[in-house]
């Protein structure tokens, strides 16, 4: 069957997919003028129609994409070949369109993540772990586990990160392995000033908190709370430590920390412990 492209909305599912890579969408634009669509999208019909839609988009976001541009331009693309389905439920939908984006191309760990808590958030499911199991049943239970970990980076830091879906897997794996080792507030610190940097920065600055997250190297015994990484101190003053290849360094942001004359305090306060004399 043909459906025209206005009865169709794309957002009427959670997608796993939060961003179309412009090359790959441009080449599949040239191959469907140039030879038609080989696959028809898939769609279900509404239970409840949302003028002008119609029927909900299960799988097909980059063809449909594709076919929309196409038809700015030239009548002949105002429809698409479609496939009707009839999930029983949202949830079922979903998953059927997870295995087909599985399939055909590369989804990011952030959107994989994402998803999860979303679904979870609307309600189609109780918790992020059966999320995980119902749209993704095909997976290892260490594939899964890694998915899990996915959403529980995207709930600590949503909203911290510019363009968290060029991470790579790896990046993520090591940030969801911060926020289990309790870095959590200190990865929060260290973004906050950052906000509108690029990711590499962003990256480029989370370095030390993720080496030292990571790091074999033994805190010396102290007492509860120790060891202390991050302070929030009055008049917005922050401090937190950051590790190095030869020792500390301590940072200091806020309206306070833009005198040199803090920094003296901190020096006579150091000097005086260690009863250094010139």
């Amino acid at each position: 069957m043909r459906i025209r492209l206005s009865q169709i909305d794309p957002a009427a599912l959670l997608r796993d997919r939060s961003t179309l890579d412009p090359d790959a969408l441009a080449a599949l634009q040239a191959s469907i003028a140039a030879e038609g669509l080989r696959t028809p999208i898939e769609v279900w019909r509404l239970t409840i129609p949302r003028p002008p839609f119609r029927y909900g988009l299960i799988a097909g976001l980059r063809r449909l994409t594709a076919f929309r541009a196409l038809a700015a331009t030239n009548p002949a693309f105002a429809t698409i070949p479609a496939t009707l389905r009839t999930p029983a439920t949202l949830a079922a939908a979903m998953a059927a369109m997870v295995t087909e984006n599985e399939i055909r191309a590369q989804i990011s760990p952030w959107e994989k993540g994402r998803l999860i808590t979303d679904a979870v958030h609307e309600g189609h499911f109780d918790t992020p772990d059966a999320a995980v199991a119902a749209l993704y049943p095909a997976l290892t239970r260490q594939a899964r586990a890694r998915i899990r970990a996915f959403a529980a980076v995207v709930e600590a830091l949503d909203g911290t990160l510019t363009t968290p879906e060029a991470l790579t897997t790896p990046q993520v794996e090591r940030l969801a392995a911060a926020l289990r080792a309790g870095f959590d507030g200190l990865i929060h610190a260290t973004l906050a000033p950052l906000r509108r940097e690029s990711l590499a920065t962003q990256w480029s600055a989370l370095a030390p908190v993720l080496a030292e997250s990571l790091s074999p190297r033994p805190e010396p015994p102290g007492p509860p709370g120790r060891p202390r990484r991050l302070l929030h101190l009055k008049q917005g003053l922050t401090i937190r430590r950051e590790m190095t290849r030869t020792g500390w360094i301590l940072r200091f942001s806020g309206p306070e920390a833009r005198s040199g004359a803090l920094i003296d305090d901190v020096l006579d306060q150091v000097e005086a412990w260690f009863q250094v004399k010139g």
